[in-house]
């Protein structure tokens, strides 16, 4: 950029001009920040009038300022520290778009002189919009004639965010038919289609219901889902099917002309022209039969239109043919015999009695279902009728006078393998040819009440989180009952047992009909994290029976508790404030007080960090507390313009979602060294008492420590040589699951109250300390509470165990 300098009135010399000049030219860099959008209100950019050198006492006189040429209302400059901040909400896509680079430039200037810097801010992406399909739902035509590996085109997802946050990956439902295909065309553009694997079958399955899901690489990942309806269309690749492969008739030769002989069924599995039927007869069929019989192209029906002649022709075999009319049309072929029977003026009559129906499943062998009674008009061989049961089993026709037979049950029946049999009685005269007639009976199963209802599985886990509405849903048991009617209707109730003082029913409730199971009542898992308890179902048959299921509810976390400070006795002045008094000699790291802190919460809920929130006093910037330990240290040598008693405010919080918070107020007094040490020595005499007790308390925890070692390494000497002697076998129980008790970074302490306490180590440095935890402790308490409290220790509501377990760390 071009410059030039004239001199006018009260314009400075030309060298101090080009001094200004060259230091303006020096200084004009640029920096570079990055924010991610969706950042709130105030949040850190950057320290711009550190990074340029500025003073921060110059900022208001020198008219320290910041221009942009557009969205300037995003970012602001606190003048009063300098710092560059987020002033409103910043959407990445709304402000650039799909551009892979988005950035805000800003100007700073400041006069006298006058001076113009340039910053530029980087906004990143992060992960605020997930995959979008165009539609809810996409539909697809395919012909079921389509051979395997075909493919079919379907429209992706579109993302709006940038890099991996846009890479889309997609997964289809499990199916037997199609598998998705997904081709690359650059690297966040895809082209997805669906690849047929088995070849489809519009009789078997005419549509079918896919879910396709697209999932992006943010973390965390967004997805979004389309629904695929396939349409299977027909094509013409079924041949009718003739319900028999050969028709039998009998018929007299003195049939009349016009008599039905039988009607063919035939049946096309395609649909609309390609299922529709036409009945001709077979070019094998003579023009003897064809002047005999006619055939209805429609309906199948075959009658009689010539006399039949039994010493001419005694049986006739005819050939049909059915065809569909799709294109190309397909048929099929079956066969008519019919056979002629010479006269014989009476067919045998039957006539069933006395039928005893429903039979129930239970009834004993012998037992008579029905009476049944031939007869024949003929006589001598024509009138000797003989009866048969089709089928054999489980019933049986048995004689019991002449031309009286007795149907009774032959083996035991069951209701839940066959309900109901069609048996055919079928009477036969001795005639030649003999003549027979038939009745069919339909006997059905009664049930009984022999089967109790089945869970698919005899215990069920559910996982529940704490805190849930009152009557709120948890589970839907099921139970089947292979029986019938009242004996299959089942209903469901609660088995009552004690949950510790309280009975289940006060936690849970199942509905009767069905099966859901409800939380009466919200649910903490600081009090209660396993309910266990057992359904029973049992169906309305008489006597009824039933069966019990396990139910195990797990119930899972929540950020529910606050952090709880723990403070020395005799710390409730002041609204429970920690004084300490320090001198003035100390240097730079002293710890000066700690502040303490548990969560009765678990995992991420109960990881507690510490935070300096104010300091007042005069002594800015002199304290500070550490993150995890939550000990307070000098950042500097204290002074005597610093003020006597300094006020901190300590933020603890704890990683949950959302966070919980509790305030410590830290007092210090700024004494001189001798008075320190006075104090020092007025708290060590009023100390000596609680030592004392301490040492006693040391005394015990040593003695149980040294009988818990020797029982431990017997123990273990015992179950090597029983391992060694015996061969394993699997054990019935295992051991409790454990409480988690953890250390931060720095050695702050939080429990995970879970069923047996140990002890691991977070990040940071290791601490050479011994610790000895009690299985009985509450897990609220750590050690230190319980050396500085030393009548929990003998308290007998404790129920304090001498076993320890020892962790050196």
């Amino acid at each position: 950029m071009p410059c030039s300098w004239r001199g006018g009135p009260g314009a400075p010399p030309l060298p101090l001009a080009l001094l200004l000049l060259a230091a303006w030219a020096a200084a004009s860099g640029q920096l570079h920040y990055s924010v991610p959008e969706e950042a709130k209100h105030g949040t850190f950019v950057g320290r711009v009038a550190q990074d340029l050198g500025l003073e921060l006492a110059e900022l208001v006189p020198r008219l320290f300022r910041v221009a942009s040429r557009s969205r300037g209302d995003l970012l602001e400059v606190n003048l009063q520290n300098g710092i560059l901040f987020v002033n409103s909400r910043i959407d990445r896509e709304e402000l650039c778009g799909r551009s892979a680079e988005c950035g805000i430039h800003l100007e700073v200037i400041v006069d006298r002189p006058l001076q113009v810097f340039h910053v530029e801010v980087e906004v990143k992406d992060v992960n605020d919009n997930p995959p979008v399909f165009p539609g809810r739902e996409q539909r697809v035509f395919i012909p079921e004639s389509r051979l395997p590996g075909s493919r079919f085109r379907i429209e992706g997802a579109a993302d709006a965010d940038i890099g991996a946050n846009a890479f889309l990956t997609y997964t289809l439902s499990p199916n037997d038919y199609f598998s998705l295909d997904v081709q690359a065309n650059d690297e966040l553009s895809k082209s997805l289609s669906l690849e047929l694997r088995k070849s489809l079958d519009r009789e078997e399955k005419s549509e079918l219901h896919l879910l396709l899901t697209a999932i992006d690489g943010g973390k965390p990942e967004l997805k979004g889902s389309v629904q695929l309806l396939i349409t299977v269309l027909d094509a013409n690749d079924n041949a009718p099917l003739f319900d028999q492969a050969v028709y039998r008739v009998h018929l007299l030769e003195t049939t009349a002309n016009g008599t039905l002989v039988t009607t063919l069924n035939a049946s096309d599995a395609d649909e609309g022209v390609n299922g529709e039927i036409t009945y001709s007869f077979g070019s094998g069929v003579s023009l003897n039969t064809q002047e005999k019989f006619k055939i209805d192209s429609n309906s199948g029906e075959i009658r009689l239109i010539g006399r039949l002649d039994y010493e001419k022709t005694k049986s006739y075999e005819i050939s049909v043919k059915a065809v569909d009319k799709g294109s190309p049309s397909m048929s099929n072929h079956c066969k008519v015999l019919v056979k002629v029977l010479d006269v014989n003026d009476n067919v045998p009559e039957l006539e069933i009695t006395s039928l005893s129906l429903p039979v129930r499943e239970d009834s004993p062998v012998g037992t008579v279902i029905a009476l049944i009674s031939v007869s024949d008009r003929d006589s001598g061989a024509n009138g000797q009728v003989t009866c048969t049961l089709t089928p054999h089993v489980p019933f049986k026709l048995v004689s019991t006078f002449k031309n009286y037979y007795s149907l009774v049950l032959d083996s035991a029946l069951d209701r839940e393998s066959v309900s109901a049999y069609e048996l055919v009685v079928t009477a036969r005269d001795g005639g030649s040819p003999p003549l027979w007639a038939s009745a069919s009976v339909s006997v059905e199963v009664a049930d009984v009440n022999d089967n109790a209802p089945a869970f698919a599985q005899p215990e069920y886990t559910v996982f529940v989180k704490e805190n849930n509405p009152p009557g709120c849903h948890i589970f839907t048991l099921s139970a089947r009952d292979a029986d019938a009617q009242e004996n299959a209707r089942v209903s469901y109730s609660l088995v009552e047992r004690r949950v510790g003082e309280r009975a289940v029913s006060s936690y849970v409730s199942v509905h009767a009909e069905s099966g859901k199971v409800y939380a009466l009542q919200p649910l903490d898992r600081e009090e209660l994290e396993l309910l266990q308890f057992q359904v029973s179902a049992r169906d309305a048959g008489f006597p009824p029976l039933g069966s019990n299921v396990t139910l195990q509810v797990f119930v899972l976390d929540e950020n529910d508790n606050a952090p709880r400070l723990l403070l020395p006795p005799g710390a409730g002045g002041a609204g429970g404030a920690l004084s300490e008094l320090v001198p003035r000699s100390v240097g730079a790291g002293h710890v000066v007080a700690k502040v303490r802190a548990v969560d009765a919460d678990a995992g991420y809920n109960a990881w507690l960090s510490y935070e300096l929130q104010a300091a007042a006093g005069g002594a800015r910037g002199a304290f500070r507390v550490a993150l995890y330990t939550g000990e307070v240290s000098t950042t500097r040598a204290l002074d005597e313009a610093d003020a006597p008693r300094q006020r901190l405010l300590v933020l603890v919080k704890d990683h949950g979602e959302p966070a919980l918070a509790a305030t410590a107020t830290v007092l210090l007094s700024l004494v001189e060294s001798g008075q320190a040490l006075k104090a020092s020595s007025r708290a060590s005499a009023g100390a000596a008492g609680a030592e004392a007790a301490l040492l006693d308390v040391n005394v015990y925890l040593i003695v149980a420590i040294c009988a818990v070692s020797s029982l431990l390494v017997l123990t273990l000497l015992l179950y090597t040589a029983l391992r060694c002697s015996a061969p394993p076998a699997g054990g019935a129980c295992g051991p409790a699951k454990p409480t988690l008790v953890c250390p931060s970074a720095a050695g702050s302490w939080s429990s995970s109250q879970q069923r047996r306490q140990r002890v691991c180590s977070g990040e940071g440095p290791p601490k050479a300390d011994l610790m000895a935890f009690s299985p009985s402790l509450p897990p609220s308490l750590n050690l230190a509470e319980r050396l500085e409290h030393p009548q929990a220790n003998s308290d007998p509501s404790n129920n304090v165990s001498p076993i320890f377990e020892l962790w050196l760390f």
